[in-house]
């Protein structure tokens, strides 16, 4: 199923979330707008936000609060966009020009930061001390995420919990809050405010594995990014430390090197370790487990269209190539 389709039920209140967008993003400083606008309309997915919108609807939320609170949660994720990039040194997101490459790495951070500042301004304003709580816990532990990321970049010794521990901060607790946030404004028990969050930090470990996986195999005409990107970097994604793991001592010293050293030197021999070990079937098959849990986790759940769509979203995060 599309995620256009997965989405229908949310429609008007997407729109209604880029409206929230759009006012919130300006600035009398025209840069700020520039490169705000810039990320904010290069095309992403919008999962995040949708994920609020679901989780308020489940719980039979009626206002304009899951709005602002969805333009929050973007607005955070794309500031960790504008910082990754800058740290990463990527020149190419979604198959554009990165904001740092078009705009300079100091003028990037510096916009992150406005976006970050932005989106608690608006928390404020939604009056919640329970939604500071929760937004402020995840803004904490996504950046000490990227910490852990920088240490274990280059690092051959990574094992698979480490690796988790990573995904779990930096990408996952995103997710988990925004589903949480949905909760609350539903008033949802804490019961089912904490089988919310579960679904939240799986779905999103679920599409980082995903993620992790169309490096080694997606289209780039579809995913945006080239083949082989983490590993130019250095990151020791699941692929990598499974196909170490379970290859022979030369494709472990192969793999060792290309994570050591990045760059694509050795990008066709280590590319043969992971097709040799199934590590692409393997990370693909710890991700569809992942979204087993989440989708476990609000099975009690009332029948809904939300729900359903929050389903849909589990599987969409395991199937798509992009």
């Amino acid at each position: 199923m599309s995620l256009e389709a997965i989405r229908s039920p949310i429609e008007s209140d997407m729109l209604a979330v880029d409206e929230v967008i759009r006012k919130r993003l300006y600035s009398e400083v025209v840069l700020i707008r520039q490169i705000s606008e810039y990320i904010i309309n290069s095309g992403g997915k919008r999962l995040r936000p949708a994920l609020v919108l679901l989780s308020a609807g489940a719980f039979g939320y009626s206002g304009s609060n899951h709005h602002v609170l969805a333009a929050v949660v973007e607005f955070i994720h794309t500031a960790t966009l504008l910082h990754d990039d800058v740290v990463d040194e990527s020149n190419l997101r979604r198959g554009n020009a990165t904001a740092n490459a078009l705009f300079g790495n100091a003028a990037s951070v510096l916009v992150g930061d406005f976006l970050y500042s932005r989106a608690f301004q608006m928390m404020v304003g939604a009056g919640s001390m329970r939604v500071m709580e929760v937004m402020a816990d995840a803004t904490n532990v996504i950046a000490e995420g990227e910490v852990l990321q920088l240490l274990n970049c280059n690092d051959a010794d990574i094992d698979e919990a480490r690796y988790l521990q990573v995904i779990h901060y930096k990408t996952a607790k995103l997710f988990e809050a925004a589903t949480r946030l949905g909760a609350i404004l539903g008033n949802a028990s804490r019961v089912d405010e904490e089988a919310m969050a579960v679904y939240g930090m799986r779905m999103g470990t679920a599409f980082q594995l995903i993620d992790d996986v169309l490096d080694y195999s997606g289209d780039h005409a579809e995913t945006g990014k080239n083949v082989g990107d983490d590993l130019a970097e250095g990151k020791p994604t699941l692929p990598l430390i499974y196909a170490m793991k379970n290859g022979t001592p030369q494709q472990a010293e192969v793999i060792r090197r290309a994570i050591e050293h990045g760059g694509l030197s050795e990008l066709d021999a280590v590319m043969a370790a992971i097709r040799d070990t199934g590590a692409l079937d393997y990370a693909k098959s710890q991700a569809k487990a992942e979204a087993r849990v989440a989708c476990e986790a609000i099975s009690h759940l009332p029948h809904s269209k939300y729900k359903e769509s929050l389903l849909q979203l589990a599987d969409f995060s395991v199937t798509r190539s992009y």
